[in-house]
């Protein structure tokens, strides 16, 4: 269920922080500065980076990146579009039980930007609703398509909202190379970064950019972990675009 998962997601915020604290040399006698219900700080040496990807999921692509991430004990952000979860609700399922997180991309891919009220309803409800019945509970994080909504409608969103601070545009280029080149540029801690996992290249762009920057001491964790570590409590309605607390 999603409160399992939240509790799993929690334990583990909780192991990365007091490891961490233990290489620092914070902890000392034995004794742990953190009590169990503390969040885990997040030590300024210590570089935690967001992967998100809008638009799946897609059978042969999907599956591919899911087993990438895992090779590679590397967790992400998945925004999915709700016409797209019909036939693929084994795969939704294994996303969640690998410790990803599941995200609401409106039902068709509208642009929520000069829609109306009844439509911005309507397109994040009926991906809600879908994603209660495969996975159970509520409350899935929405990225606008373009992450964007009409201004004055943020009321209405009942989540978090997601945007991004990292943009290679993965849709237009397709291009590896071209991919990679632009996330490592731009990629900083606390970073957001935006891909599609509807494309082979950004597949092969993705799991490059993981190997790259792992080796250079990031750790991957989903949004919702990103703003945790950041001691960000995240709001309905409010739209993040990295996990720097504001």
């Amino acid at each position: 269920t999603r409160g399992e998962w939240k509790r799993m997601w929690k334990q583990r915020l909780l192991f990365l922080g007091l490891s961490l604290l233990i290489l620092l040399g914070i902890i000392k006698g034995g004794e742990p500065v953190l009590t169990a219900d503390a969040p885990a700080a997040i030590p300024k040496e210590q570089k935690y980076i967001a992967l998100t990807f809008d638009d799946g999921p897609r059978a042969a692509t999907t599956s591919r990146l899911l087993d990438g991430l895992k090779e590679r004990g590397a967790s992400a952000t998945f925004f999915l579009v709700g016409e797209e979860i019909e036939g693929n609700e084994e795969l939704v399922k294994r996303m969640w039980r690998e410790g990803h997180q599941i995200g609401n991309h409106t039902w068709s891919h509208v642009r929520l930007e000069g829609a109306s009220p009844a439509v911005i309803t309507e397109e994040v409800q009926k991906t809600e609703s879908k994603l209660e019945e495969v996975l159970g509970d509520s409350g899935y994080w929405l990225r606008p398509p373009y992450g964007l909504v009409t201004a004055g409608t943020e009321k209405q969103i009942q989540v978090p909202m997601v945007k991004w601070s990292v943009d290679p545009r993965d849709w237009e280029s397709r291009n590896t190379e071209k991919v990679v080149q632009a996330v490592l540029k731009d990629a900083k801690p606390n970073s957001i970064i935006l891909l599609h996992d509807i494309y082979p290249t950004s597949v092969d762009a993705a799991l490059q950019i993981v190997d790259t920057l792992q080796a250079e001491g990031y750790c991957f964790v989903t949004v919702e972990e990103l703003l945790a570590l950041n001691g960000v409590t995240p709001q309905a309605g409010v739209m993040y675009r990295d996990g720097n607390p504001s």
